[in-house]
């Protein structure tokens, strides 16, 4: 699977264009003064298991427009331009934040994009033109500190978006060195419609990958390597970065857009070097001069705006070398900083565990995405109907493939127990979406049924802004959209669900930290009877326990029995075990003689036990 949606292709106007040659040699001065200016609500310390916490992701244009005089290119009725949402405006509603039960917000890219390509916007903040200078559409570093600052001084945590593997579109091939981007069709048909010579299209502002490297030619053919021209449009901020080692043509490999992920013989080898499709440049991580840039300039954000952790994007990308220097520098300067629990979790947007398990060890990431429990079990099982038992299979493959060791990064949590866990991003549809396009007339319930799931089953759980309003957007840019509309009202099901979860979680030692023992899956499709249920059980050492029981079926009760026998616990015998759910009534249950515990669920239903005070 591959994402395309943020990151479109460019087809631009006759622009003023500077020329590199290979032979530009590199500055190693950053582009901007960000001289540190001391935090003033840093709560470094305070952060203990970073499983406690619940993040929310915000994309900060779509959020809230708290700041008029930064609105500019604002169309409201275009998706894919920027709406005016700000940092500001996120900080005038983190009532709304703290409301719904988050402890952690991470917020979409803060650095200067270029600005627009063919006619889409850098709204999402992927289109990095300078990793040293603020976007000025969200504000200035003192709206940035005061959203951290106010966010921490509710004991939010902040956590970063940055993009390390490519730039924004900074550059074209002059395949045919005419010195201006072209897109050329070559090749014909005579009238009657036989082909008289092979009809080629190239672009030279996303040309597709050659391994040796991006090629000119002209009608004598080859000519050697196509030459990379750096625009120079100040209007929309299409430069060439200011500091040198990224404006340095060696800097960047300059094979052109991936067009084979997965395949053999190269698809691991366009993956890693070729351009991100849309004209991204892909750098070239292994160089000493790419590792100093982007190291130096995302640690001064952390000293600058007081950060507790960084979400990094297109981790698959860039080879395992860079994440292990990079890693230790970061770790390094948040340590300088008291920050001796920062987070950095990626994303490998893929299905194959083996490959997003390897970016675990040899000290690289804290944590990941679970892009695999996303495919396995939140659309298979819980909207496509396949048996529970895949949620198990599901939890095993990661112990085998992540790495099961605390690395010496201060977190104290292996990577394999800080999988962080969503049903949905930027990059891919609504859930509500995904499961009407899959024909379940029960969307709302199948996504009621992926929360209770998301909220307390080990790892971190992630939410995307808007689930908690229902949103049903598609795929980008229609699942990014302005949350201002809904007037941040909390009385919706959903984000009351949401906020009852987030308060078991936190209330919970066992929900949130406690060791995940499965209990009850089925090989039964939800179809059948009795399937669609799964039981797991949460404990710590220090002997909090909770058993949670959920039924994914649409139309039938199922029940923790196989025949006659039903389901052990862990829990002792004559243990009440209480559901802590429910808003009056709660269900109660008693563990029988030898752990024996029958639960029976409707449709759509769910139980979260803990033992009765």
């Amino acid at each position: 699977m591959r994402r395309r949606s943020r990151r479109l292709g460019s087809v631009g106007s006759a622009l003023l264009l500077t020329v590199v040659t290979l032979g530009l040699s590199a500055s190693q001065s950053s582009c901007v003064d960000v001289s540190p200016a001391p935090p003033t609500q840093s709560i470094a310390a305070k952060i203990d298991d970073w499983r406690d916490e619940i993040i929310y992701q915000v994309l900060i244009d779509r959020f809230a427009d708290g700041d008029v005089s930064n609105d500019y290119r604002v169309d409201h009725a275009a998706p894919a331009r920027y709406h005016g949402g700000d940092w500001k405006g996120l900080a005038d509603h983190l009532d709304y934040v703290q409301a719904l039960g988050v402890t952690a917000l991470w917020i979409s890219p803060i650095v200067k994009n270029v600005e627009t390509d063919a006619g889409i916007d850098s709204y999402h903040g992927y289109w990095t033109q300078d990793p040293f200078a603020l976007n000025p559409h969200f504000g200035n570093l003192s709206d940035l500190r005061d959203l951290v600052g106010r966010a921490h001084a509710r004991n939010i945590k902040v956590v970063l978006d940055i993009v390390t593997n490519h730039m924004g579109q900074l550059f074209y091939y002059d395949i045919n060195m005419n010195g201006r981007p072209d897109e050329d069709v070559r090749g014909g048909v005579d009238p009657t419609g036989k082909s008289t010579s092979p009809t080629i299209h190239i672009t030279e502002y996303d040309p597709d990958y050659e391994g040796g490297g991006v090629q000119s030619w002209t009608s004598l053919g080859i000519a050697g390597p196509a030459p990379i021209m750096f625009f120079h449009d100040a209007t929309i901020n299409r430069l060439a970065p200011s500091d040198g080692r990224l404006a340095n043509p060696a800097n960047y490999h300059r094979r052109g857009r991936i067009i084979n992920y997965d395949n053999p013989p190269d698809g691991r080898e366009q993956t890693l070097f070729g351009d991100f499709p849309g004209g991204l440049k892909d750098l070239a991580t292994e160089n000493a001069e790419v590792v100093d840039a982007m190291s130096e300039a995302y640690a001064k954000w952390i000293e600058l705006a007081d950060l507790d952790g960084f979400r990094i994007d297109t981790v698959k990308h860039v080879d395992h070398p860079f994440w292990q220097e990079f890693g230790r520098r970061i770790r390094a300067k948040a340590a300088s900083l008291g920050k001796n629990k920062f987070l950095m979790f990626g994303e490998v947007f893929d299905g194959k565990d083996e490959l997003v398990g390897s970016y675990t060890h040899d000290k690289e990431l804290d944590g990941l995405f679970d892009f695999p429990q996303y495919f396995q079990v939140y659309r298979d099982v819980l909207i496509g109907g396949a048996p529970t038992k895949n949620i198990e299979n599901r939890w095993t493959e990661r112990r085998a493939n992540w790495s099961t060791k605390p690395e010496e990064s201060g977190l104290g949590v292996a990577p394999a127990d800080l999988h962080v866990n969503f049903l949905d991003n930027h990059d891919v549809g609504r859930y509500l979406w995904q499961a009407a396009v899959a024909g379940r007339t029960d969307a709302k319930s199948v996504l009621h049924d992926a929360l209770v799931l998301l909220l307390t089953e080990d790892g971190i759980p992630c939410i995307y802004y808007g689930t908690e309003q229902d949103f049903t957007g598609g795929n980008d840019p229609a699942n990014r959209e302005d949350l201002s509309p809904t007037n941040f009202a909390t009385g919706g099901d959903t984000f009351q669900l949401i906020r009852r979860l987030a308060d078991v979680r936190k209330s919970s030692r066992a929900i949130s930290r406690g060791a995940i023992k499965f209990v009850w899956t089925t090989d039964k499709k939800a179809s059948e009877p009795d399937g669609g249920i799964v039981a797991f059980e949460r404990s710590t050492p220090e002997g909090d326990y909770a058993l949670v029981v959920l039924n994914t079926a649409a139309d039938h009760k199922s029940a923790t029995v196989s025949g006659t026998t039903p389901m052990t616990v862990g829990a002792a015998s004559g243990t009440q075990l209480v559901d802590a759910l429910a808003t009056k009534d709660a269900r109660a249950f008693v563990v029988g003689a030898g752990g024996q515990l029958n639960v029976e669920l409707g449709p759509h239903d769910a139980v979260v036990l803990l033992r009765k005070k």
